[in-house]
């Protein structure tokens, strides 16, 4: 057995905290840890730091310093913007489009308004994982109040066609959310640009502190609060505010927006590799997600005749990180939602590896997985009666 050794490949789930984030973070734990909402001049400070804060997500999106509002992370985020433009537009209609690969913020939000009496279109996608521009065009009613679609997804990595689906929004005088949670940080978003109405993301995905997000609300959007107290964030979201996670979110996007194309061609290199060596080395595999517009560090493969959990567990003894598709649902034992809905039966779909890149990973730790994951997949076909029955069908 090879020598073990530390192999992160799940950044999709979370990154670690980059350490001038940390060291942009530390004053407002210990010297700095006014309240923002008081007048004395010690609480100055840390209310300059949140807006400068604000001002950075701002600039990473091309948007207003006013329509930057802190979170406590992508889901809240999420949740705030469909329930509070639902509630908000109810006189104007009931009625949300969605697609069926969304993260389960949004899925979950959705299923919890269809039982307080709003109807949801759940979009089919293509077997890249991409929507169908005409199916969503066809679905928009003169009920529509809302359409969330996300900018790429967690688990496959598609990227979707952002700027046409808010075109499509804009044109039909629609909102447009989107969950661009995986996407900030990796993709140049411009929400003037692609038409965006709102936009959720997370500190967490960005190399920044887990626990803290923020939503983009275009002025003008009638939208109502999520959370009701004082009078923090103009007043839109209430409770004191986590100072230091705010401060290292800004810092985190200042740093992941500097030069994203720069950080992406690494990315991609080592992402080619390591799918390639999959690709050579293992037969029986498929590629997941579509194959150019996807995020520049995600891999999502089946192997058939295996099943997921198992070549997780075997990989761990190794030291390699890595996983079967959202860390939110890594408890259940169903197949991904989002596998399913590209066409994958239940038996390939059970046997899905996500891999996902990141900052600090290298040539050799690619190297060291294309060593370890052939063998661990041949070891466990060897186990499975549907292999074997597989073989006896070729002989």
């Amino acid at each position: 057995m090879e020598e073990k050794r530390l192999v992160y490949m799940d950044h999709a789930a979370t990154t670690y905290v980059k350490p001038e984030v940390l060291e942009a973070m530390l004053p407002y734990f210990t010297e700095n840890f006014g309240n923002p909402s008081s007048i004395y001049t010690f609480a100055r400070k840390s209310k300059r730091a949140i807006e400068d804060a604000r001002d950075k997500v701002a600039k990473a999106l091309n948007a207003n310093t006013d329509e930057i509002f802190f979170t406590g992370g992508g889901s809240e985020a999420d949740n705030w913007a469909i329930k509070g433009v639902a509630l908000a537009n109810r006189e104007k209609g009931n009625h949300i489009i969605t697609t069926k690969i969304e993260h389960h913020a949004v899925l979950h939000t959705c299923e919890y308004l269809e039982k307080r009496g709003f109807e949801v279109t759940y979009l089919d996608v293509d077997e890249n994982g991409v929507v169908d521009l005409e199916q969503l065009k066809n679905a928009i009613t003169d009920k529509t109040i809302l359409i969330s679609i996300m900018f790429a997804n967690n688990e496959i990595g598609t990227i979707q066609p952002i700027a046409e689906i808010g075109k499509i929004a804009r044109e039909r005088g629609v909102l447009f959310h989107t969950d661009a949670v995986q996407a900030v940080g990796h993709i140049k978003i411009d929400v003037k640009e692609m038409n965006i109405d709102l936009l959720s993301l997370a500190a967490h995905k960005f190399y920044g502190p887990k626990g803290v997000g923020a939503l983009y609300i275009r002025k003008g959007v009638k939208i109502d609060n999520l959370i009701h107290g004082g009078g923090q964030e103009r007043r839109r979201r209430a409770g004191t505010e986590n100072l230091p996670g705010i401060v290292g979110l800004g810092k985190a996007i200042e740093l992941a927006t500097q030069d994203i194309e720069g950080h992406n061609a690494k990315l991609i290199t080592l992402r080619d590799r390591l799918l390639n060596g999959i690709m050579d080395k293992i037969p029986h595999t498929k590629l997941n997600g579509h194959p150019v517009h996807r995020l520049p560090g995600n891999i999502n493969v089946s192997f058939r005749f295996i099943e997921g959990e198992s070549l997780l567990l075997l990989l761990d003894q190794f030291g390699i990180a890595a996983s079967t598709g959202s860390a939110c649902s890594s408890g259940s034992l169903d197949p991904s939602h989002v596998l399913l809905a590209i066409g994958l039966p239940h038996e390939i779909a059970h046997g899905s590896l996500r891999l996902s890149l990141g900052d600090k990973n290298t040539e050799e730790d690619v190297d060291y997985v294309l060593s370890v994951l052939p063998n661990i997949v041949q070891r466990l076909r060897d186990m499975s009666p549907l292999y074997e029955d597989f073989l006896k069908g070729e002989k």
